[in-house]
């Protein structure tokens, strides 16, 4: 059985992880996370592309070897990973020798089959985005700011043959609409295939950039970035190994819509094609963030330092706002009022709230134990028929990348738990001495009980640490499977409740 393979896109290792680093990873966490419940193995890749002018220059300037600073931001983003409680399964770093080998032996391949050539290349260069420009790419005459200083070079590099495929890359996007999610960026790809492409320059002259991988045909020359950095996608599921064909092809390369054109859906297609190697079947492309209305970028110092969130608020909260608020695929807007609104209103008061309340109860009426519930009239089975609707919508919601509504469906439902118990109010059924009335109050206990922990379970995705704190705070253990475990049923009864817990404090 082949694995379901997913990746992010893998940080340039020129800065510290900020808001859209962190993004990428939990939307690509979620998804994996959600096909390891539904009984998929899952081989879950992200990591860092160490190699370029730019981290050449910033190691310089620093006065540290290329290695050493690549070492230090490799801490940094394998930290957030772990901080975001990021599930992957490997962690693949460019400088790291297997990673070499691949990229050595697919170049190679590829050069044995003539499609790379050597060339003078004479025309303007980009430093700041390690890109070579044409004429096309200026704006009323001028270099946009996003090239920074641009200079003009001629210099002998190699070149790889990218507009012979130009005509198939059309054809495959044409008869593969859903190559690309959501489907207006494959129209966007499409236009841009309008204009014919240019070979690609896949090399640097050594005495301008030695910071990079050997040509393996000639050691006088580096490979440029997209040939070394696009391979790692290859490299990590165990490519000219056995292990290879358990993984590829990707079943989704998680990227940002700033690095789609050209290079996920023009450059990386048309690579494996030449060296006859399956495409993945889908890119998944989302969003910027924007910070209060305006696009995040050093200069506007609006930077979000993601891990200052988690330090504060823990893992779960930022990934529920991510979650909630992003349309995949779409732009979205990160303010502190907002994430502290989700934060209070929806995890604080919705469930934060409910799971004090049952705690707090069950202590109180039932010996702190999970009762039988004997009474099943119309207010029980409104709720039981609210948690059938609520998880079949937001499963399918799952499936087709909307998380923002699985996660309305869900909490949707725990508010269906609160307005169940404001109409049992089991504290007011505990002052009576009516049989009945004992009957119905651990009925509403061992009701609300049960609709929390089939909550905690369909939210395990997006918020895994608070699923386990809630389903061990109801006496379950962490749950490996949907299968079975989203099913209304009486599992719970007898089961300690744990100590009443604040699980979202009041931000100080």
């Amino acid at each position: 059985m082949k694995n379901f393979y997913i990746t992010t896109a893998i940080d340039y290792a020129n800065g510290s992880p900020h808001l859209g680093h962190a993004y990428e990873k939990v939307l690509t966490d979620i998804i994996a996370r959600f096909r390891r419940l539904k009984g998929d193995r899952v081989f879950f890749l992200t990591g860092l592309d160490e190699h370029g002018q730019k981290v050449q220059q910033t190691a310089e300037k620093q006065g540290i070897e290329p290695q050493a600073f690549c070492d230090q931001v490799a801490v940094e983003f394998q930290r957030l990973c772990k901080e975001l409680e990021i599930s992957n399964d490997d962690f693949i770093r460019t400088t790291e020798p297997r990673h070499k080998e691949v990229v050595g032996g697919l170049l190679q391949s590829i050069y044995d089959k003539g499609e790379i050539y050597r060339n003078d290349y004479h025309g303007f260069y980009s430093t700041r985005q390690e890109q070579f420009l044409q004429e096309k790419d200026k704006v009323d005459g001028k270099w946009p700011e996003i090239f920074g200083e641009v200079i003009e070079i001629t210099e002998p590099n190699y070149f790889f043959k990218l507009s012979a495929y130009q005509d198939w890359l059309i054809d495959f996007l044409k008869t593969n609409p859903d190559f690309i999610f959501p489907r207006f960026r494959q129209k966007q790809v499409l236009e841009f295939l309008k204009e014919p492409l240019n070979d690609l320059c896949i090399s640097r002259p050594k005495e301008r950039l030695s910071w990079g991988i050997p040509l393996p045909f000639d050691q006088d020359f580096v490979t440029y970035v997209w040939f070394d950095a696009l391979t790692n996608y290859i490299t990590a599921p165990g490519y000219g190994t056995d292990q290879f064909e358990e993984n590829w092809p990707a079943d989704f390369h998680v990227i940002g819509k700033d690095i789609l054109v050209p290079p996920h859906a023009v450059y990386w297609p048309i690579m494996l094609h030449a060296a006859g190697i399956p495409l993945p079947k889908s890119l998944l492309v989302h969003g910027w963030w924007n910070i209060s209305g305006e696009k995040m970028s050093k200069s506007l110092g609006n930077i979000v330092n993601p891990l200052e969130l988690v330090e504060r608020f823990g893992p779960d909260p930022l990934r529920y706002f991510f979650a909630r608020e992003m349309t995949v695929g779409q732009d979205s807007d990160f303010s502190p009022d907002q994430f502290l609104t989700r934060y209070t209103d929806d995890l604080g008061n919705d469930l934060g709230n409910l799971v004090s309340r049952l705690l707090n109860m069950g202590g109180r009426y039932t010996d702190q134990k999970v009762p039988v519930a004997t009474v099943n009239d119309e207010p029980e089975q409104e709720l039981q028929k609210k948690w059938s609707e609520s998880r079949d919508k937001a499963l399918e919601h799952c499936e087709d990348f909307a998380f923002h509504r699985y996660l309305d469906e869900t909490f949707a439902f725990i508010r269906g738990i609160n307005r169940y118990a404001e109409l049992r109010a089991p504290w007011k059924l505990a002052k009576s001495e009516d049989p009945a009335d004992k009957a119905r109050l651990e009925t509403s206990l061992a009701t609300m009980a049960e609709g929390l922990r089939l909550a905690a379970v369909l939210l395990t995705p997006v918020t895994p640490s608070i699923s386990e704190k809630i389903l061990t705070l109801l006496g379950e253990k962490e749950v490996e499977l949907f299968e079975s475990n989203l099913d209304w049923c009486d599992r719970l009864v007898g089961n300690k409740l744990g100590e009443k817990t604040i699980l979202f404090p009041r931000p100080q």
